[in-house]
């Protein structure tokens, strides 16, 4: 029997693609919002293969009935809302109704799976919030010490601490680790933080650790700037390349240096950068061309003014984020080779979080951004489902 997954707050399925790709079996695809249900929806009706047998329920992940599923669980995985712990949210933490960690916890309560695995913002990990974030990670660890009628959860949280001090081997419990992993360590398109919280069932007595990164910004800068293999890849001549940017001059210059001491030991590969993976692709100004690929329509209004500016073609693109036109940073948008900016299409941002080009995505380009914003990359969601599996299996 293959390992099968619950997913929680699928979005437009970025985390559950991944999982799916690591061999899992989804029991249950669990999504709120109706945008996102649409993308789902499409794409399984549509024939996109990994979609096909997914039993998609557009619910409240505190109203579904768990005892529907009929089997044992071998992970719960899924992405709680982020507004509650963003930094360019309100930072109302666990006063935010949109706070869902404790919803999370009750599933895993209930369906005992022999692991889990959640994602959320590095905001999350900020001062203001680290006493809720240890309290979140206690609660996982001991789900089954649940919070009594009128209890405030620092008296909750005081009880859990006492509970691990005291040793107790008794019960559900799970053996977490969580770490703030950079999305471009791992090939991904994209410099995107984000935390990881995986646990496993105690009573398994599996020890497991966060895959290693495969990809480095130092590996990139020497492709470029000293051994020059980035540019004849993409055939791009000394007149056409663009200088060092002047904040990354140091680096360069120390990378040289050990470089001719032949001190330097490049065991990653390079950083994936936007041009390596939009390159391809035709100008979405040019219906014509455009019209060939899902979803890659041109948005216009992209401007530059202090504190806004777009991801250079040369690096991993800025986080994308779950705004439109208003994104602070103008992360949602590119620097071309002539200066000039322009907005992300939707495959194109797309193609940064490692959808397939065949996925489609429904809904207005603010909308269908917004599910790109909040997605887990699928690539990486897949390298640290694999590396669950493998110790599962």
């Amino acid at each position: 029997m293959n390992m099968n997954s619950v997913e929680l707050f699928a979005g437009a399925g970025g985390l559950a693609l991944g999982v799916s790709l690591a061999g899992f079996e989804h029991s249950a695809v669990i999504e709120l919002n109706s945008w996102a249900i649409e993308t789902l929806t499409e794409n399984k009706e549509l024939g996109f293969p990994l979609l096909s047998a997914w039993p998609i329920q557009r619910c409240d992940v505190r109203e579904f009935d768990y005892s529907t599923l009929g089997r044992d669980v071998d992970l719960v995985a899924g992405g709680p809302p982020c507004q509650p712990f963003s930094l360019g949210g309100k930072h109302g933490g666990h006063n935010d109704s949109r706070d869902m960690f404790p919803a999370s916890v009750a599933v895993v309560r209930k369906l005992k799976p022999k692991a889990f695995l959640f994602e959320n913002v590095p905001g999350l990990m900020r001062p203001s919030f680290t006493t809720y974030f240890q309290y979140t990670l206690l609660q996982l660890s001991y789900p089954e010490i649940i919070r009594k009628n009128g209890e405030r959860w620092i008296d909750h949280l005081a009880r859990l601490e006492r509970h691990k001090t005291a040793g107790c081997t008794k019960g559900l419990s799970y053996r977490i680790v969580t770490r703030t992993l950079n999305a471009a360590d791992y090939g991904v398109p994209q410099k995107r933080k984000r935390v990881f919280i995986v646990g496993f069932r105690s009573d398994l007595g599996m020890e497991w650790a966060f895959p290693s990164p495969t990809h480095s910004f130092d590996s990139l800068l020497h492709s470029q700037w000293i051994s020059g293999d980035y540019w004849t890849q993409h055939a791009l001549s000394s007149k056409k390349r663009p200088k060092v940017n002047p904040r990354h001059q140091k680096r360069v210059e120390r990378l040289r240096m050990q470089s001719k001491s032949e001190n330097l030991e490049l065991s990653k590969k390079p950083w994936t950068t936007v041009r390596d993976v939009l390159s391809d692709l035709p100008d979405p100004r040019n219906r014509t061309q455009s019209a060939l690929y899902k979803n890659h329509n041109f948005q216009p209004g992209a401007k530059v003014y202090p504190g806004h500016t777009g991801s250079p073609l040369e690096e991993p693109a800025k986080t994308l984020k779950a705004g439109d036109h208003g994104v602070p940073g103008g992360e949602n948008m590119m620097v071309l080779d002539d200066g000039d900016v322009r907005y992300f299409t939707v495959r194109e941002g797309a193609r940064l979080q490692t959808f397939h080009d065949d996925y489609v995505f429904h809904g207005s380009w603010t909308e269908t951004m917004r599910q790109l914003g909040n997605a887990v990359p699928v690539e990486l969601g897949r390298i640290i489902a694999d590396s669950i599996a493998k110790l599962l299996k």
